[in-house]
């Protein structure tokens, strides 16, 4: 079940969508592993502002890492 959450949640991913953006992005500081996250699972698309995606799939690393997905780097719902 670890595993699944840690690839659903991988931001390090090569495919993932260049239009997703989390709030951990915008911070420009190294990780500290003493420090707990408290911003896991906060997503949202660049193309519509909101938690889901041009084509009404949820906005997560997990989804937006599928080159098959019709928005997937251009923000096109089909």
């Amino acid at each position: 079940m670890i595993h699944r959450r840690e690839a659903r949640f991988d931001i390090n991913h090569p495919n993932l969508c260049s239009g997703l953006r989390w709030k951990g992005q915008f911070i420009a500081a190294a990780h500290d592993e003493t420090v707990q996250p408290c911003n896991d699972g906060l997503f949202w698309c660049m193309y519509t502002q909101t938690c889901i995606g041009p084509d009404g799939e949820l906005a997560e690393p997990g989804n937006c890492t599928s080159t098959d997905r019709c928005c997937h780097g251009c923000g096109k719902s089909g």
